[in-house]
């Protein structure tokens, strides 16, 4: 019943840029952060970006700071990673994470499936 559905991903020129799209259902989506995470070949899986709720809070990792924007639409139920500037050490597999934000959905923790994102020229 719960879905992330994560889309956008493809093949860019290193200096090209992205959307990516996760599509939630299944859930009470305005009462979640939404992350977006990322996992190389070889690596471990890491954190990208996180929004709250209502928006009034992003986190960025360090290495896409001021090249990525993650937002979201309550009303569509889809958060969004706005990816420009792309280099190819992006290029992973990134995954749609959902957590419940409020104390009774603190237990709660969603994931899509991965979109590939490829950086090459």
């Amino acid at each position: 019943q719960v879905q992330l559905v994560e889309s956008g991903g493809g093949l860019v020129q290193p200096g090209g840029s992205l959307r990516l799209s996760c599509a939630a259902s299944g859930f009470t989506f305005g009462s979640y952060a939404m992350s977006w995470y990322r996992q190389a070949p070889g690596k471990e899986r890491e954190l990208v970006a996180r929004i709250t709720p209502i928006g009034g809070s992003t986190n960025y990792a360090d290495a896409v700071k001021g090249r990525f924007t993650i937002s979201r639409d309550n009303a569509k139920n889809t958060v969004y990673l706005q990816m420009n500037s792309l280099k190819p050490e992006d290029t992973a597999v990134y995954y749609c994470n959902a957590v419940g934000w409020v104390f009774v959905l603190r237990d709660r923790d969603y994931w899509g499936q991965g979109t590939q994102v490829t950086v090459s020229s």
